[in-house]
């Protein structure tokens, strides 16, 4: 069974609300779908991010393309592992990762067809029967937030999560009204490196009447030693984030003792194989790993959770991100939580059912770009 052709369509994918984080807001993501039929007519579906523009990623999922087509699909590693050594690759590892890791998700999709069974067997098995989701808050105004914490609680999340780094009082007040809807459920706290260490440690002693769980990436990216300083300052659990990409970055963050959580998705690690080999370089070193979500579709929210399925050392608590779309692009599974948790799939390889016509719209409204403020509106052809 050979690879013959692979696709590439470049998607915005609009949310329901301004998407606010620290320091910006959106109101779309861009991710390419993509799709590589074998020889026997099976076909795979997984999708790659990207910012807008997306031809960038685009082109670097073709520039590859030639050097799997007439190759084996079952040999996944080697394939990637060359990817990753082609062009420019060799000195951008972080963004060859986000380009291969919708590629590599079709290729076990279709070799999970190809075997009558699901991704998450064909990775090892799973060592839970469900996986547990946060309830990711959203709004602009505190009474907003608080509206949606309020109803997150209701339906069950046992995990809240909340972004700060929107300033010392936003944040306080934010927090503080967030607190008192969820009752003692977990919170989390993401400034999505918004803080220097002097803020950080300042911060997070403010924040900590209000017993956050844990903070997540409250320093910049660079700097795994700023992210161990906040760690061994504080009495509050450290996350890393945006500083931990590839399996190395792992390592490093373990080694220098610079976190007590690891927060990652596949497309940061560069595929589901890579993901397997963070966590379990992770768990080596008594680390725990959390599922980590970029503005995506539910493509990547079901390869995610097949990897959840597999993972020891996963946490409470992870994350998606289809239900903050205006639509999603699958049909199937049904991916809502019951209580925070979804559980086992059944259907051979990602097991997804797309919506055409939802990629469809998708693929019209990155045409229309730029994306600005968009709703149900604007994808049946109104104003974006």
């Amino acid at each position: 069974m050979k690879i013959a052709a692979i696709r590439t369509t470049p998607l915005a994918l609009a949310f329901k609300e301004p998407y606010h984080w620290a320091g910006r807001v959106d109101h779309a993501g861009a991710v390419v779908l993509v799709e590589v039929t074998t020889d026997d007519g099976l076909t795979g579906v997984g999708e790659s991010v990207a910012a807008f523009p997306a031809e960038g990623t685009v082109t670097a999922l073709q520039g590859v393309a030639p050097s799997f087509l007439g190759r084996p699909v079952f040999d996944v590693e080697r394939l990637i592992t060359q990817a990753r050594h082609l062009g420019s690759f060799n000195h951008t590892p972080w963004h060859a990762n986000f380009v291969l890791a919708g590629l590599e998700m079709a290729l076990w999709d279709i070799l999970g067809q190809a075997a009558g069974w699901p991704v998450y067997r064909l990775l090892g098995g799973a060592v839970r029967d469900e996986v547990d989701y946060f309830g990711f808050v959203q709004g602009d105004t505190t009474d907003e937030l608080v509206e949606d914490a309020r109803d997150l609680a209701a339906a069950g999340h046992g995990v809240i999560y909340l972004k700060v780094g929107r300033g010392t009082a936003a944040d306080l007040r934010n927090t503080a009204a967030v607190r008192e809807v969820i009752g003692d459920r977990l919170l989390r706290l993401d400034p999505n490196c918004a803080w220097s260490v002097a803020e950080a440690i300042h911060m997070i002693g403010r924040l900590r009447a209000f017993d956050p769980d844990w903070i997540e990436q409250p320093t910049p990216l660079q700097s795994i030693a700023a992210l161990r300083q906040v760690k061994e300052a504080v009495d509050v659990p450290i996350a890393a984030d945006q500083a931990v990409f590839t399996p190395a970055d792992v390592y490093e963050i373990c080694r220098q003792r610079a976190a007590d959580a690891i927060v990652l998705s596949p497309h940061e690690a560069g595929g589901l194989l890579a993901f397997g080999k963070a966590a379990a370089i992770a768990e080596a070193a008594g680390v725990p790993v959390c599922l980590h979500g970029q503005s995506v579709s539910g493509i990547t929210d079901v390869a995610q959770h097949h990897l959840g399925l597999r993972t020891a050392n996963l946490t409470e608590g992870n994350q998606m991100m289809h239900q903050l779309l205006v639509e999603d692009l699958v049909a199937a599974p049904d991916l809502t939580p019951v209580a925070g948790k979804i559980g086992l799939l059944d259907a051979p390889g990602l097991g997804l059912e797309l919506d055409r016509d939802a990629v469809a719209r998708a693929a019209e409204l990155y045409r229309r770009g730029p994306v600005g403020p968009v709703g149900p509106a604007s994808l049946q052809g109104g104003r974006s």
